[in-house]
Order: structure tokens, then C-alpha cells, then sequence
């Protein structure tokens, strides 16, 4: 098949640099990825290169052409990693690997899947090298192993089987499905970063819920998260319409429902919906401030989205460790928030996930009940109640409002009352307006006085106490209880005659409370 060369490239200058380091004794070939999605006309910022002669050397020269960052990834079977930035600030990642084996066909039939198995010569443009029918299975939408040994030579394959199968809307080939399965016990002795990596771009891409339902059906979350499978058969009663791992699986599906909704815009959704129109109703006009919050990083591989998914299928997971019957019938799962949490945090730092995204996951985990309290008591949310909020959540407030949207759709099904959804939304819309656009006012006033005020005003020394008292001249003021900084030493005097009196210095205050 001919195809433009110089498609294939991010510019004209990096096909032209690479292309200068190939000759008839160092041949260099493009593979993989980056021809299937240049066929199939997505576009990709990931580039695999294989040479017949020392990777490491020819990517330190290109990235020294290009002025561009190296670094090796593999010492020892000799790949690195070229790392560009266009004008446009885009990266792109150039890989450099030794090729397996004598002949390029070698090295292909030794990778994963055909459509992953095509190559292009520098040194002979306009033609893809497809020695397993790749270019087929692209066009019949099959993934299709390279080889009866492809999931036992990395079993990492296994996850990225599911996610090419997601993301490419592509079966899986019935055969590569029997290879898989066999291989699923294998996972354990690959790294758990690989694994992670893998998972992740799964929780980031299309049909989450869809991915996760086929990984559990193959065995794969058994292996993945051991602990998800205590959730299968624990029943749940009303409100509640599905078991619990069922009920996990059903936020999933609401969750990517409404983040497609709410992040990108209705004609993402399938099909029309009453309960998503109402959120879309209440909540769209927050459409921009939820892509810019999406967008924020928080690592450099990963993103919240992700992220907030992970936490979706573990919010539920400490449930099974405190499951009660009462008397009436009623099965209750008391402080299965703050286990879970715990739960959570063990299962972050086992994927070798950074500490600000362990920390978030088991903030969320931890107060995935919130807006299901509050929403249960009133349709309206004091000032006080939403800067405690999100003092205790930050911006992780955000994510929450979605993931108990979904919490809660998945808990009711068609059964919710359309005035339970609409009190959810409602208090949802209280908190996002206060984060998107009154900020300054409610969560993050500018401070009257400061610890040294208050230490000369009043004979403090530093302390835990120091504190408190400033803590609650900022939760009066968010609430809207005191202005000037006359009313906050008032604050403070009241504050300490009641410490004195051994009521500590918690101050509920007498209005908005």
C-alpha cells in the first residue's frame, strides 16, 4: 500500500532530520502506531521507530539535530526516547528501539496486534511493509495477536487488547480472546507501573464502563483489583436497586454519561434522556469551567479524568466489611466511606500512583456521601456548609458533584424521584457556583487579620489554639457573618471567653449555621 511519508510526520523538518540518519547499513523503520492511526485518520503524537544498529546513538544525534530532550528508557535492550515540542507547544515523543531479530519482519511478527504490526522504510517512502494482513484487520475492525506466543511474551497485552478493543471500537478475534484469558495469570509478574500505565489510558479513553465489564467477565479485575471482587453478591436494599458491584459498575456508566454531557456538550451523549436533560438544564452552563478543571494536571502521564474513574469503581468497596441486617430487613453499610478510604489509599499506592493522586482519591472515597447528606435535609446549602466543603474537599469539590450524581442515578435507576434528582442538582449548583464564581466571597475570603494580629491584640503565643481562632474568623466571614476587622477581634473575644469557660473555640455562630 503507498501511502505520503511525510504525513506521517509531525512537520517536514523532523521527517527530514530522521530520514538523514538512514542508509543502506542503518536501516531505520517507522512502525506501529503511528501508521495505524495515520489509516485509519486520527491523529497521534507518538512516534516508534526500529533500527538495525545502535538505537541509543542515532536518537541521542536526532534529538542534538532536532534540539530536543533524550533521555534512555532502556539501557539494556537499547531504546530512548526523543521528546519535541512544536511551536504550537504540542509534545511529541519520538521512541528509538534495536530491532528484534535480523529482518524487520522479524521484529513485527514479535509485536502485540497486526494492526500494530505494519512498518514503514525511510530509505524506501511511500510503501507499508504489512507482512500479517494488519491493514485488513483495520478495515474488518479485527484486533488480531501477531502470534500464539504475543500475550505470553508480555502479558501487559492483556490490558492493552481491552483498550485498543475500547478505544478503536474493534472485536476482539475469538482465537486472541482463548490467548488472552490464558495469559490473564501472568499479570503479576509485570511491573505494576506497566500495568498502571495500561489501565489508566483505559480509564481515559472511550467506553469505560463497557472496559471494566469485559475485564471483569475475562478474570482480569480479579487480578488487577482483588478487592472489587468482596463487592460481587452483597445485596443492598431500597433505595437502592442493584447489588453492589453492579451498582459500582452502573456509576460507571452514569458517570461517563454525564462527564460527556457536562464536559463536552449534549450531542456527546447517546440518545435523549430526561435525567440528563435536567442536568444538563441546571449544569451546562458550567460546561467551560468543567474543561478547564479537567484540564489542569495533576501528573504527568495521568489526568483527573482517569482519576476520577479509578475513585468510581472503589467508592463502594468498604461495603462488604461492615454489611448489617437490622431488624426491619434494612441492610445498612455504616462508615463504609471512611473504610473505603482506607481501602482506596492501599490500593492507590500498590499502582505506584503519585501522593497527590493518592490523596485525592481518598478525599473523594472518604466523602463520596457529602452531597447525598446534604441533599437529603434541604434544597438549600448555607454559606458555612459550602466552605467547609470545599476547605475539606479544595477542588476536588468538583469532582465529587459528579461522582454523586452518578452515585446517585446508579442507586435509584429509573426509580428516582424526579424531586430527589432535581434537590441533588440543586445543591450541586450551589456548590459549583460558589467554587466557579464567587470564590473570593464564600471559600476563599481575603483574611481580616492575620496570627500576628491576634497575638498582639490579645497576648497569644503561637499554637494549635492560634489556629482555631483564625479558622473560625475565616468560616464567620465566608459565611457572611463578619466584614471589618473590628467584628473579627469582637469574633476572638468571644472566642476566648468561652475557651476560658471550657466551651473550646468552636464557633457555630447564631445565623447561616
Amino acid at each position: 500500500m503507498l501511502i505520503p511519508l511525510e504525513g506521517l510526520f509531525p512537520d517536514s523538518v523532523v521527517h527530514q532530520v530522521v530520514r538523514r540518519h538512514a542508509h543502506s547499513n542503518q536501516r531505520i523503520y517507522l512502525v506501529g502506531g503511528r501508521i495505524r492511526d495515520f489509516l485509519l485518520g486520527h491523529s497521534s503524537r507518538d512516534f516508534d521507530f526500529v533500527i538495525n544498529g545502535d538505537a541509543i546513538h542515532v536518537a541521542r544525534q536526532i534529538a542534538g539535530d532536532l534540539k530536543a530532550a533524550f533521555y534512555i528508557l532502556d539501557d539494556e535492550r537499547k531504546t530512548a526516547r526523543v521528546i519535541l515540542q512544536s511551536s504550537s507547544g504540542q509534545r511529541y515523543y519520538l521512541d528509538f528501539a534495536k530491532m528484534r531479530g535480523f529482518q524487520i519482519e522479524q521484529d513485527l511478527k514479535a509485536r502485540d496486534f497486526t494492526i500494530n504490526a505494519m512498518a514503514v522504510d525511510l530509505m524506501e517512502e511511500d510503501r507499508v511493509l504489512d507482512p500479517l494482513n494488519g491493514i485488513r484487520d483495520l478495515r474488518e475492525k479485527w484486533l488480531r495477536a501477531c502470534s500464539e506466543q504475543s500475550f505470553e511474551q508480555d502479558a501487559v497485552r492483556v490490558l492493552r487488547a481491552i483498550r485498543f478493543s475500547m478505544q478503536l471500537e474493534f472485536q476482539i478475534e475469538k482465537h486472541t480472546i482463548q490467548l488472552l484469558r490464558s495469559a490473564v495469570g501472568q499479570l503479576p509478574h509485570c511491573s505494576i507501573e506497566r500495568q498502571r500505565d495500561e489501565f489508566f489510558k483505559m480509564l481515559e479513553g472511550k467506553q469505560v464502563h463497557t472496559a471494566i465489564s469485559l475485564m471483569d467477565r475475562l478474570g482480569v479485575l480479579e487480578v488487577l483489583i482483588p478487592e472489587l471482587g468482596q463487592t460481587r453478591g452483597v445485596q443492598q436494599t431500597a433505595p437502592h436497586t442493584l447489588p453492589v458491584w453492579e451498582h459500582t459498575l452502573e456509576t460507571l456508566r452514569w458517570l461517563e454519561e454525564l462527564y460527556h454531557l457536562l464536559v463536552f456538550g449534549p450531542e456527546f451523549i447517546k440518545g435523549e434522556n430526561l435525567l440528563a436533560g435536567m442536568a444538563s438544564l441546571m449544569l451546562g452552563r458550567y460546561r467551560g469551567d468543567f474543561q478547564n478543571h479537567f484540564s489542569a494536571p495533576i501528573h504527568a502521564e495521568r489526568n483527573l479524568r482517569g482519576l476520577l474513574f479509578f475513585t468510581a469503581l472503589l467508592h463502594d468497596i468498604g461495603k462488604p466489611l461492615v454489611q448489617e441486617t437490622q431488624e426491619d430487613g434494612r441492610i445498612r453499610f455504616l462508615n463504609h466511606d471512611h473504610l473505603g478510604a482506607k481501602m482506596a489509599e492501599k490500593i492507590a499506592r500498590r499502582f505506584a500512583l503519585s501522593n497527590p493522586e493518592v490523596e485525592r482519591i481518598t478525599r473523594l472515597v472518604r466523602e463520596h456521601m457529602r452531597i447525598h447528606h446534604l441533599a437529603s435535609t434541604s434544597n438549600e446549602v448555607s454559606r458555612r456548609s459550602i466552605y467547609r466543603y470545599f476547605r475539606d474537599l479544595g477542588e476536588s469539590g468538583v469532582d465529587l458533584c459528579l461522582l454523586s450524581l452518578a452515585d446517585t442515578l446508579a442507586t435509584y435507576g429509573i426509580t428516582i424521584p424526579p424531586a430527589r434528582w432535581e434537590r441533588e442538582l440543586v445543591i450541586c449548583r450551589q456548590l459549583l457556583e460558589n467554587w466557579f464564581v464567587q470564590r473570593s466571597e464564600t471559600i476563599t475570603p481575603p483574611r481580616l487579620v492575620n496570627g500576628d494580629d491576634l497575638m498582639k491584640r490579645f497576648g497569644l503565643k503561637p499554637g494549635p489554639q492560634l489556629g482555631e481562632l483564625l479558622e473560625n474568623i475565616r468560616e464567620a466571614q465566608a459565611a457572611g457573618q463578619i466584614h471589618t476587622v473590628d467584628e473579627a477581634f469582637n469574633l476572638v473575644e468571644l472566642l476566648l471567653r468561652d475557651f476560658s469557660m471550657g466551651k473550646g473555640t468552636d464557633y457555630h455562630g447564631t445565623e447561616d449555621g
